[in-house]
């Protein structure tokens, strides 16, 4: 029997997630995370696929749970593993991570759901945030996206 998708620590499987890098003309909103991993990090905002819902579905309704901001998704920008081990070499967490680019077209950052902070961030500042490599990356190469003309 399957665990529960509640059930993110030791899974059986990976886990489909989203995250979205949200612009609002040169900002990107960045959230604290509130719980593991990376607890009390800054990332992009995003989470879990739920049963029956498409990751596009799925992006739209975790910024606005986690910021309430409302957005136009743009296009995908990669697809990123997340794997953590345990001391004894178990598999800890997994999540096979789907990152998309969106514009802001309502709403101020508020934070909700697992989220403890919500902000915009100029793009030349985010050295000042900590954050994993991976979605520094992911900011980089949705900003590099954007400015490319369609």
């Amino acid at each position: 029997m399957a665990k529960l998708s509640s059930d993110r620590e030791n899974p059986d499987r990976p886990i489909v997630a989203v995250g979205v890098v949200v612009w609002k003309d040169d900002k990107v909103l960045v959230v604290r995370r509130g719980k593991p991993p990376r607890d009390g990090q800054w990332s992009i905002p995003g989470g879990g696929q739920e049963l029956g819902e498409t990751v596009r579905e799925t992006a739209v309704r975790e910024v606005r749970e986690e910021t309430g901001l409302e957005i136009r998704l743009i296009g995908l920008v990669d697809v990123v593993d997340y794997l953590e081990r345990d001391d004894a070499g178990g598999v800890r967490y997994q999540y096979t991570l789907v990152d998309w680019t969106a514009e802001w077209t309502a709403g101020e950052p508020t934070p909700g759901g697992d989220v403890a902070g919500a902000e915009w961030a100029h793009f030349a500042d985010l050295e000042r945030y900590e954050m994993w490599s991976e979605t520094r990356r992911i900011i980089e190469k949705s900003a590099g996206l954007r400015a490319k003309p369609e």
